[in-house]
């Protein structure tokens, strides 16, 4: 089985880097910088079990995504059909594309810009990575997918498992993709504009409310939208402090770098939905604002 993945940043060369180094053949789509990098030196995966660089093929140009039997689209949410519009031309009839990705309606929205005769499925990606420096990526915990059934699902939980990555296979993946999003929306924004990573967020005093009231109003949107959540998710949204207390958000990672963040399709998300259902959801409302604001070119 052969694999692309299309923007390779930290969750994608995390997952195709350790594919690779388990023998499958995979080719990074990544930013210039990135692929000099890997191209002279390798992919450096540096995980909280080992460090090593792995050789695997990487190019800045979509069309190396040509041959795949299975794509791994790790774009931001806010470049999802951009993304699959530069891939259409380059993938056979029953290619299958796995969306990890934040944000719950990314497989809705790459099937439409794909069209029908490629498979999309969709999968909920638990890892904290960053990228360290160009061709660096670096793992602070966890590393796990839960998976839509889909063509290749028995062959992916196969290569995943081989490449030390678990995977499980879900009916329930939307009430996942709403359970990170509430993960999500009381972890991300905060992190981002505090600049702290998660561990020192639930440390400070009074911040415990905040992101219970954060999390209480993505559940009510949850719940009016008739999703079906996983049990115990409070603790799981609890718990993640545990297992990732160095991590900065994605969100927090990209205002580093002056890159737009995905919060249109977090809290944003959350603050839309819950206006078009009758549900209030100010404190989502404020975290949007901020970061909306400090994404802004004078808001920094």
């Amino acid at each position: 089985m052969k694999f692309a993945v299309m923007g390779a940043g930290a969750v994608g060369c995390y997952f195709g880097g350790l594919l690779a180094r388990a023998g499958y053949p995979v080719t990074l789509i990544a930013r210039p910088e990135h692929v000099r990098a890997i191209e002279q030196d390798g992919l450096r995966v540096q995980t909280l079990s080992f460090d090593e660089r792995v050789k695997l093929a990487a190019s800045a140009e979509t069309s190396a995504a040509a041959g795949a039997d299975v794509v791994l689209l790790c774009v931001k949410s806010t470049a999802t059909e951009e993304a699959c519009a530069a891939l259409r031309p380059h993938l056979a009839p029953g290619t299958l594309v796995l969306t990890l990705q934040n944000g719950v309606d990314n497989a809705q929205r790459a099937q439409a810009a794909l069209g029908n005769e490629v498979d999309v499925a969709a999968a909920v990606v638990y890892v904290a990575t960053e990228m360290a420096g160009p061709g660096h990526v670096q793992h602070h915990g966890r590393g796990e997918l839960l998976l839509a059934p889909c063509s290749r699902a028995t062959e992916l939980v196969e290569a995943f498992a081989r490449a030390g990555a678990r995977v499980e296979v879900s009916d329930n993946v939307r009430g996942a993709l709403w359970a990170k999003l509430v993960l999500n929306c009381v972890y991300n924004a905060l992190s981002a504009i505090t600049g702290k990573p998660y561990g020192t967020l639930t440390a400070a005093e009074g911040m415990d409310q905040v992101m219970q009231g954060l999390m209480d109003e993505c559940l009510a949107v949850a719940h009016a939208e008739g999703v079906r959540l996983p049990a115990h998710l409070a603790q799981a949204v609890r718990d993640i402090v545990r297992t990732m207390p160095t991590q900065r958000s994605s969100t927090a990672q990209d205002l580093a770098r002056g890159r737009k963040t995905e919060i249109d399709h977090l809290n944003g998300l959350v603050v839309r939905r819950g206006a078009a259902l009758g549900v209030p959801t100010p404190l989502n409302q404020a975290m949007w604002a901020m970061v909306k604001l400090l994404e802004s070119p004078s808001g920094g």
